[in-house]
């Protein structure tokens, strides 16, 4: 009888343990920094948006989550404001921008690039400023790592060609002088760089702001950890040097692998043939052509040694700017560009 009594006290108390368990909320797993962020949605709890959202995708990873804002911006008001803009505009969760924001850097070197020094008196021509910039870029080095480039995706280079209108020279031109086919993405870690920019500079600060904006969103729907890119050091991206704005709305998952990565040549290489679709190419149409000294608004002046060239530009050739606004960088895409079609 005392048997049955005890087993069925028990019984009772492990019925209850157990239901007061089932009745706890579910303790976050952490990820660890030697992880891959991109985890799967088992790994998301509902606590990390902001209540008053609704339907909005969590963050990927728990390891920057903080309750307060320390390190380098602990006591920015900017940071705080813009934190507090991200939760209530996007469903971000507070303590996850508190964490990630906690590991900014701010770069001295990228806050000296972002302020030039004050000019002293009138800005002389510079002479042979154009054979200077151009022997950057029209190399043997880059025209053969452009041919090689082109033969080793010439079939994705092939198909964003005829899906998007855009010669395919030009989009091995602008990966090359861009970054060089891959070989120089930067060094800069990117959310690092958009921080020092938006909070630490005032000439662009609205505009790096925006841009930082959009990379958090970027991070979030392409699953990838915001601490891990590097790129340039004002935040561009990739083969094509996007920056995160571009990359919202004009970067595509040409591969088809279920996401849009820069770093990936496919995707690049479709997102560049679709940026200068969007600018408004036109294949097969000229970009430039070399004449005499001319008063016509079209025709642009360029400084070499042996003395000032002149050049007709088109209309492809105000694409070109649309990625640069520069008439030399504009010159040294379509020139590599040719140059690399004649040798491949």
């Amino acid at each position: 009888m005392t048997h049955l009594i005890c087993e069925t006290v028990i019984k009772g108390f492990l019925i209850a343990l157990l239901t007061g368990c089932a009745s706890e909320k579910a303790t976050k797993l952490p990820v660890s920094v030697g992880e891959s962020s991109k985890v799967t949605s088992a790994s998301f709890s509902e606590d990390i948006l902001d209540p008053s959202q609704s339907g909005v995708k969590p963050p990927y990873s728990f390891n920057y989550e903080a309750f307060v804002l320390t390190g380098t911006y602990s006591h920015s008001p900017a940071v705080i404001k813009f934190i507090k803009h991200m939760v209530h505009q996007h469903g971000f969760s507070e303590t996850y921008l508190n964490g990630l924001f906690s590991k900014a850097n701010r770069l001295d070197s990228v806050i000296k690039l972002e302020t030039p020094e004050p000019s002293v008196g009138p800005v002389k021509p510079s002479i042979g400023s154009w054979t200077r910039y151009r022997n950057k870029f029209l190399t043997d080095d880059h025209i053969n790592n452009g041919v090689a480039f082109w033969r080793n995706n010439a079939e994705t280079i092939q198909q964003a060609s005829l899906i998007y209108g855009v010669d395919p020279e030009y989009i091995v031109g602008i990966i090359g002088v861009e970054t060089y086919f891959g070989r120089n993405f930067g060094k800069t870690r990117i959310f690092d760089a958009l921080t020092t920019l938006s909070f630490d500079t005032e000439r662009r600060s609205k505009y790096f702001m925006s841009e930082l904006e959009s990379f958090l969103l970027m991070a979030r729907d392409e699953h990838f950890d915001p601490l891990q890119p590097q790129g340039s050091w004002a935040g561009a991206m990739g083969y094509g040097q996007f920056m995160p704005s571009n990359f919202k709305t004009l970067a595509v998952d040409f591969n088809k692998d279920g996401k849009r990565d820069l770093w990936h040549p496919h995707d690049a290489v479709g997102s560049v043939a679709h940026y200068f679709s969007k600018s408004g190419w036109q294949m097969h149409k000229p970009v430039t052509k070399r004449v005499g000294l001319s008063k016509d608004p079209n025709v642009i002046e360029l400084s070499t040694y042996e003395g000032n060239e002149y050049w007709e530009t088109y209309p492809n050739f105000k694409v070109i700017k649309k990625y640069n606004n520069s008439n030399k960088y504009a010159m040294a895409v379509h020139q590599l560009a040719q140059a690399i079609k004649s040798r491949y």
